[in-house]
């Protein structure tokens, strides 16, 4: 049964009667009284509290455009710095310009599915599926159509194949087929470049291309290709993972080997597996969903951390961090998974430099063998994930910022099978191992799934789409805090500070801001001791009957407990399923009357988020009567004094 807002008695079996004159006003002044309180309460006390999940809805136009028809696959492209986005469709080709709020597209044919807008010198290239036969076009100056014919390996057959495509410089990389029927089994190639190159077809078994990356190591002939994918276990145990999940390797100054065998292979190839599980509750997520790399500031290509989001056969997630530093050690000095023998010189994966060809016997024990023995698994002394979590989590994004007084965050936006974001926080110092869930970001009108994300930390936006429109998401969201400078720091928020009476963003305040240093107790920076206390809300309730007080959670940290003059009613747990805390009153006695306070607790923090008071029918009525008879003495008495003022005058 649905539980009726607060100030609604619940729903009982229909009967018919004949009301009374003096029941038909206390029926009346029943239905009234909680309108008027919840009138009151919405004009002259504003909610208060941490909104620690907040809720942000964009704003039409500014933040959101609507594609005007369905679009079942997207793609997305955005420049860093810009204020425009480009959206691939069907047979189309949207540009928006969100502070403008123009748009304009640009046609292509019919039954092509745009699957890659990338970038050129020549202008921006699109690629899409044409009716089967893969084909690309160039934009000049974002209207003319320049027709490149059909190019395999740019685009696949079919919207909904798995593929990725990678550009460096000249150099083109691509995980999809070039025959739609024959070469079925998925590569990843190099398509542009020196010398067209492909994986063996042993070395994975059904893989799911997720990304891929070119790292410029210290000596240019060692510059790796690293790409993550997950692939189907070989193992059938039934207690086996269904799904294993890898990063692979490739050096790319790679030119093929020296037998027939090897000359069109890449000769460097090796994978590992990817570890993120809990030990302590015996958690483990084994299929890789999506990928972010977040370079060092300091230029450092060891310091680059890998967020992987993974989940498990329940769909719960978890995100799990590594370094491109430790994988890069495993895949240097680990022995090969199965192989027993002394390992051959060079040994297989190593990069040589002056494009010298890899032996043949190097490449033959890489080729039969090509896992390595040892898994990369997270930073920091646990070797644990950053955090996981009940909800289904599938793109990631990180932003590194630094609050006003100089701390270094990391701020993961996380999309959801719900269509919805959430943005986590997690303190600069990994082994802190603080990780907030602070806010639901909902970035469309209407509810569907997120097709494509671009971060732009330039411009602190982040940009989704889905099949009906795109949204552009500012990361200082710090108007939805309400509560005061509590309600603005127990958000934890990073983007945002407490500033003459308002919680605004760091980057738009001209001084500096009241941000919090502790983690743990964010309010006791505020001036003010103590939040404001809750509204009083009344209302009157005959005897024996049923009734709802209902409590938003507005915190996922926080627990609520709805306490009746000093005993505690009912309690909320973190994690309670419900976005409300109720307290259902079955049969209402003379002693269930009284004060009722909701209390959210988190930590040392103690506001009070609902207060209500529940009154018999007769002392309601009571209480109206006695105002309305206050309200008509004073009207009587101003309407005398006048007169009575006169006679003094005269007399």
């Amino acid at each position: 049964m649905t539980p009726p807002p607060p100030g609604r008695a619940a729903p009982s079996a229909p009967r018919t009667r004949v009301l009374s004159p003096p029941a038909r006003s206390r029926l009346l002044l029943r239905l009234l009284l909680p309108l008027w309180a919840a009138a009151a309460s919405a004009q002259g006390h504003p909610r208060s509290g941490p909104r620690i999940s907040a809720v942000w809805k964009g704003r039409a136009g500014q933040d959101r455009v609507d594609f005007g028809q369905a679009e079942p696959h997207t793609v997305l492209f955005h420049e860093p710095g810009s204020s425009s986005v480009w959206v691939g469709g069907r047979g189309k080709v949207y540009l928006f310009d969100f502070p403008e709020g123009k748009n304009a597209s640009v046609r292509t044919d019919c039954d092509n599915y745009i699957t890659l807008l990338e970038r050129r010198s020549e202008g921006l290239l699109v690629c899409g599926t044409n009716a089967r036969r893969p084909s690309c076009w160039k934009l000049v100056n974002g209207t003319v159509v320049v027709p490149l014919g059909e190019m395999r390996g740019y685009a696949p057959f079919s919207p909904d194949e798995n593929s990725l495509v990678l550009f460096e410089g000249d150099e083109v990389y691509s995980t999809i087929r070039k025959q739609e029927y024959n070469g079925k089994i998925p590569r990843f190639r190099r398509i542009r470049g020196e010398s067209e190159l492909y994986t063996s077809d042993t070395v994975m078994q059904n893989p799911q291309f997720i990304k891929a990356t070119i790292v410029h190591q210290d000596q240019a002939y060692d510059d790796k290709i690293y790409y993550f994918f997950r692939e189907d276990n070989p193992d059938k145990n039934p207690e086996a993972p269904l799904n294993i999940s890898r990063v692979a390797q490739l050096c790319r100054g790679d030119q093929g080997g020296e037998s027939s065998l090897s000359v069109s292979k890449w000769n460097t190839f090796l994978k590992a597996m990817l570890v993120c599980s809990d030990a302590a509750t015996n958690k483990n997520f084994n299929r890789l969903q999506d990928v972010f790399l977040l370079p060092d500031p300091n230029g450092q290509w060891r310091d680059t951390r890998v967020y992987g989001v993974f989940s498990n056969p329940w769909n719960y997630s978890a995100v799990c961090v590594y370094s491109l530093g430790d994988i890069d050690k495993v895949f240097r000095t680990s022995s090969l998974k199965g192989y027993h023998m002394s390992l051959p010189n060079p040994r297989p994966g190593k990069c040589l430099p002056d494009q010298q060809p890899i032996p043949t016997e190097t490449f033959q024990v890489a080729d039969s063998h090509p896992e390595v023995a040892q898994r990369v698994e997270p930073m920091g002394p646990l070797k644990t994930p950053l955090f996981h979590s009940k909800y289904h989590y599938q793109k990631v994004a990180v932003h590194r910022m630094q609050a006003s007084h100089g701390e270094t965050f990391h701020v993961l936006y996380l999309t959801t099978d719900r269509g919805t974001i959430h943005k986590v926080v997690e303190s600069g110092e990994r082994e802190h191992n603080l990780a907030f869930n602070i806010m639901e970001i909902q970035p469309f009108r209407r509810a569907a799934a997120i097709q494509a994300m671009s971060l732009d930390a330039d411009r602190r936006k982040l940009y989704v789409s889905s099949q009906w429109e795109v949204s552009q998401v500012p990361l200082d969201l710090c108007e939805v805090y309400g509560g005061g400078c509590h309600g603005c720091l127990m958000s934890r928020d990073p983007y945002c500070g407490w500033d003459q009476d308002h919680c605004v963003s760091i980057y738009s305040s001209q001084r500096s801001v009241l941000q919090s240093i502790n983690p743990v107790e964010p309010h006791k920076e505020c001036p003010n001791p103590k939040p404001d206390e809750a509204p009083l809300q009344k209302v009157s309730l005959a005897q024996n009957s049923r009734y709802y007080l209902s409590c938003p959670m507005e915190s996922r940290h926080a627990t609520y407990s709805w306490r009746h003059e000093e005993n505690v009613e009912q309690s909320c747990e973190p994690g309670h399923q419900s976005p409300n805390c109720i307290l259902f009153i079955e049969n209402l006695t003379a002693r269930q009357y009284g004060h009722y306070r909701c209390e959210a607790q988190e930590g040392s923090y103690l506001r009070e988020a609902q207060h209500w008071e529940l009154l018999p029918e007769d002392r309601a009525l009571a209480e109206q009567l006695m105002g309305r008879a206050r309200a008509l003495a004073a009207s009587i008495w101003l309407g005398i004094l006048p007169t009575l003022a006169l006679s003094l005058l005269v007399h």
